[in-house]
């Protein structure tokens, strides 16, 4: 899977919690190996022994711990290509769109995810230097390796043969005029079936919403299904082409996307027309709602980890939740408000991308300016990355999701609605969401409505420790049990096959 980015990390100043490989780590940039100034002879024997092969190291990124994998081939011409596989993240084959060796000094240049290698071969066969990304350098080491690293262990992920029918499936939304290809799961009992469609999270998301190494939708849909619950689980648009069309969108574009699916749904003989309900995770979750309210074919939703509050208000509890929980003081975190909410109004003020960026750098120049080195370093701010997060905030994806306001919509969906939160949910607070869920849909008179916040799991229903992202590709568990049985029995208990 070749995705834009790879680990779900805080990114202090942007607000939405964005997939990057490093962290806002409070690190030191490391110095590059230099080459040996010992004999002359060692040198070349170091490069005699060149770069191809398969190289393991692992990049300490904060809180994770991620092993890494490049595997450099050299190509009749003698140039060097390769690929980079983030193994506890499930990120494989990754191209490396530069490979230069020049003495004993390596430099990779890795475009999709935005990163860059540089590093040194020393005496020891070892691969010395720092991975930067984003502005900030980490140090990270490569040795060669004996032999095939292991993948993460992800004991939930089911293994074929399945006992339901699994079909690959294409349909138009005809409105964008665009193409969807997805994966449908059919229960083997007779009869007609309930069935869900799954929205994904933010950013560009495969069908699986793959995340740090997980497949939490195909869990999720193989779990359901075997419960007699057909799944359609979709790839975002733009995935397969330039992530750029996916942040071209808005919520309000995904949202056709899920009526074409709904549609699509509709016209399959296994399916009850009438029993078609709606699964959002995160952002997926702002997306359900409004296509519900937009559509009388949408029998039921759930919502999973769903925002509830005005975009901007939303970003500030979610930044001042992931910033606590990770150690950072209270003058830190006022810091990064006070240049979020000036951030924020820049955007809703200004609505071309020219007068928005010429006033976000000023402003942001003047807030660095009375930071010393070592506040900007422990918030992860420098000019790189900021410039990095100025070009996602100035896309209409981002414009739209800071003004945005999920409650009217919610107000006028009248199906049933389940909502849930883990307890440890530091991306989308539960407390705060959960809250504005329950009165918004009493508000709207809605007369099945289950609100539950789920102990001990974070946003990916995983049970966790801390909650933070960092401990995501870390723990085994894809999602929790509880969730999903809680998930099936609700939907069963409002579907009856026919």
């Amino acid at each position: 899977m070749k995705k834009e980015s790879l680990i779900t990390v805080s990114v202090v100043v942007l607000g939405v919690v964005q997939m990057l490989f490093v962290t806002t780590a409070r690190t030191q940039p490391h110095a590059i190996a230099q080459q040996s100034s010992s004999s002359q002879d060692s040198s070349q024997s170091i490069q005699a022994k060149g770069v191809e092969g398969i190289w393991q190291g692992t990049l300490e990124a904060g809180e994770a711990k991620l092993r890494l994998v490049l595997d450099i081939t050299k190509s009749p011409d003698g140039a060097l290509t390769g690929n980079l596989d983030s193994l506890d993240q499930g990120a494989m084959d990754i191209p490396i769109n530069s490979i230069v060796l020049k003495d004993t000094n390596l430099r990779l240049e890795i475009k999709v995810i935005g990163g860059v290698y540089e590093g040194a071969l020393d005496q020891e066969g070892s691969i010395v230097g720092h991975w930067e990304q984003g502005g900030v350098k980490l140090p990270l080491t490569f040795k060669r390796s004996s032999g095939a690293p292991s993948a993460p262990n992800r004991p939930q992920e089911p293994k074929k043969p399945y006992p339901y029918d699994e079909q690959e499936v294409s349909y138009e939304n005809k409105k964008a005029g665009l193409r969807l290809d997805g994966t449908l799961t059919l229960p083997r009992t007779k009869g007609l079936h309930p069935a869900v469609l799954l929205i994904t999270g933010s950013g560009a998301q495969d069908r699986n919403e793959t995340v740090a190494g997980h497949r939490p939708f195909l869990v999720l849909a193989d779990y359901l299904t075997r419960r007699g619950i057909s799944v359609l689980r979709v790839d975002d648009r733009g995935l397969k082409g330039s992530p750029d069309d996916f942040y071209k969108a808005t919520d309000e574009d995904f949202a056709s996307d899920v009526l074409a699916g709904v549609e699509f749904l509709k016209t399959r003989k296994e399916i009850n027309p009438k029993q078609i309900g709606l699964i959002g995770h995160s952002e997926g979750g702002l997306i359900a709602p409004m296509a519900a309210a937009k559509s009388n074919d949408v029998a039921f939703i759930v919502l999973m980890a769903s925002p509830a509050l005005p975009g901007d208000q939303f970003l500030h509890l979610q930044t001042a939740s992931l910033m606590k929980t990770s150690g950072a003081s209270d003058v830190n975190i006022s810091q990064v408000r006070a240049l979020q909410e000036r951030m924020f109004t820049i955007l809703k003020q200004e609505k071309t991308d020219a007068n928005a960026a010429r006033r976000l750098r000023a402003e942001t120049s003047e807030l660095l300016s009375r930071m010393t080195d070592e506040q900007q370093r422990a918030l992860g701010l420098s000019e790189a990355a900021m410039e990095n997060q100025f070009k996602v905030m100035m896309t209409p994806w981002y414009r739209y999701i800071i003004s945005y306001d999920p409650r009217p919509a919610l107000m006028k969906v009248k199906v049933p609605v389940l909502a849930l939160n883990g307890e440890r949910d530091l991306q989308v607070p539960a407390k705060e969401n959960l809250s504005a869920i329950a009165q918004t849909l009493k508000a709207g008179g809605n007369k099945d409505r289950t609100v539950v916040e789920l102990p001990g799991l974070n946003h990916l229903f995983q049970t966790s420790q801390s909650g933070l992202p960092a401990e995501y590709a870390q723990i085994e568990e894809t999602i929790s049990p509880a969730a999903l049985q809680m998930i099936a029995d609700w939907i069963l208990k409002r579907t009856v096959k026919r």
